[in-house]
């Protein structure tokens, strides 16, 4: 292969997953309580050093590197703003920590905190997928739908003067294995453990999402451009090859 398509193959590649990345996080910058994803990228070896051949290709080539390569995305896990909606089934975490919520069987993590009650009395989120919200012990939380409810800072609420349930509140010991599952939940990784957390709980206030969007639009016309300037480089090269092979090349 040509070394300069090579390099500029990888950069167009790269440039388009991270156009992806920008524009997933722009459309999510109004949902309640997401976290934005992280185009992360990483020195790609050269195809001789892949086969651990380094020692036999031209040196000054295997200076100049592979290009760029997309790794696995991250998630930002900074929070986003307050918005106040004076519903009592609206929570916004104050700190680290995420809310427990049950999802066919699995336990996912979110700092989504617009829930609302079932027909049988259930917490769960009001995003129509039925999640259960989950208590302290990880136990599904049930309220009586007839009474309003008390929220104190620590999660712990109360109806008719009694504490009925306490908001699972926890975290995870590294942010940087947790994976998107959709919507706004987030995953650990296999075996990881979660711990308890502390964060202050608002009642009738929801997390808006952490993204930005002016500095999204930003980054997302730099990667454009990149795209396109990568793109360029292989026409450009196109046309050299083709001088070389029809022009320079003929045998009169």
């Amino acid at each position: 292969m040509i070394y300069g398509l090579y390099l500029s193959a990888s950069g167009v590649l790269t440039n388009s997953y991270r156009q992806d990345v920008i524009a997933n996080n722009i459309a999510n910058s109004e949902t309640i309580g997401f976290k934005k994803d992280l185009a992360l990228l990483q020195q790609r070896p050269t195809a001789a050093q892949e086969l651990g051949r380094a020692n036999q290709t031209d040196p000054s080539l295997e200076n100049i590197g592979g290009g760029l390569l997309a790794a696995q995305s991250g998630v930002d896990t900074r929070p986003g703003d307050f918005e106040p909606t004076g519903y009592s089934y609206d929570f916004a975490l104050e700190g680290n920590g995420y809310f427990a919520v049950n999802g066919n069987g699995k336990t996912y993590l979110t700092r989504n905190g617009q829930f609302m009650l079932d027909r049988q009395g259930h917490l769960t989120l009001a995003d129509g997928s039925g999640h259960e919200v989950l208590d302290n012990k990880q136990k599904p939380i049930t309220l009586d739908s007839t009474q309003p409810i008390t929220l104190a800072n620590d999660g712990t609420i109360t109806q008719g003067g009694k504490a009925v349930a306490t908001l699972g509140l926890f975290d995870v010991t590294d942010p940087t294995k947790l994976k998107k599952e959709g919507g706004t939940l987030l995953s650990q990784s296999p075996g990881a453990q979660m711990i308890t957390a502390t964060p202050v709980v608002r009642s009738g206030y929801l997390e808006r999402s952490n993204v930005d969007p002016a500095t999204e639009l930003t980054d997302l016309m730099d990667t454009q451009r990149q795209l396109q300037a990568n793109a360029n480089m292989i026409q450009i090269q196109d046309e050299t090859l083709d001088k070389l092979v029809n022009d320079i090349g003929k045998v009169s």
